[in-house]
């Protein structure tokens, strides 16, 4: 079986194809610039036979009307998908799909551990998996670069700042305060959750899971390509 995955997310879209139970380097690219991405892996790896979609940014009609001309079959990941965790969450309808794919992947990777998934990007997500592989939901915080945006967007005189890699603990300037009110904020947020619950797997994923994990003593787990994992079990679980 050849599946394609397509992690749609808010800032950019990752494709990468399952295979001989391998996944390929992804590839990222934008909403235009899909087919054409598309097809070069078409060309490399040959016909899809599932086409596996987490998608949170909303693509359009054609987008989908492409993918479904190029693969055999099509799976939207959705609150309520058959799949190979059990969702617990109160309005499946309202989960994202990426959520939902980096609990299947935590689940895949750490079976029979209790987990706790930590997705770093425009908003930051705090997902709960049994040791049983059920998810019972999480908690949804401002991303860091959110963070700053509404610093700026909401104050009169506080300007737009970007993450750098290290800060003070005080602050000695306002542009500093920030910084370290942002990130080091960020940070204690985390290692509460870290402290709330012993024995739990820590699994960072996302655009800013390298940047947190250099900064914890805790032993965490770092998967980049979390959601694709999840989406290639998804794929294999739809493929039979």
């Amino acid at each position: 079986m050849v599946n394609l995955l397509i992690d749609a997310g808010n800032t950019s879209i990752k494709l990468a194809v399952y295979a001989d139970d391998t996944i390929s380097d992804e590839v990222r690219c934008d909403e235009n610039s899909l087919p054409g991405c598309v097809d070069g892996l078409r060309r490399l790896f040959g016909d899809f036979d599932v086409a596996a979609v987490s998608d949170v940014r909303g693509m359009g009609e054609d987008t989908y009307n492409y993918i479904e001309s190029v693969c055999g079959k099509v799976v939207k990941v959705k609150g309520d998908s058959e799949l190979p965790i059990k969702n617990l969450y109160g309005t499946p309808h309202t989960l994202g799909a990426d959520r939902i794919c980096a609990a299947v992947g935590a689940h895949s990777l750490f079976p029979g551990k209790d987990c706790v998934i930590i997705d770093f990007g425009t908003a930051i997500t705090f997902d709960f998996l049994t040791s049983r592989g059920e998810f019972l939901g999480g908690n949804i915080s401002p991303g860091l670069d959110t963070r700053f945006r509404a610093l700026n967007h909401f104050t009169g005189k506080l300007p737009l700042l970007e993450r750098v890699d290290s800060v003070e603990l005080v602050g000695t300037s306002t542009t500093g305060a920030m910084e370290s009110g942002v990130i080091l904020g960020t940070l204690f947020e985390i290692e509460g959750y870290i402290r709330t619950y012993p024995g739990y797997n820590f699994i960072f994923t996302g655009g800013d899971a390298i940047f947190f994990a250099e900064k914890l003593k805790s032993p965490i787990f770092v998967v980049c390509n979390l959601v694709l994992m999840g989406l290639s079990q998804i794929a294999k679980t739809d493929a039979v």
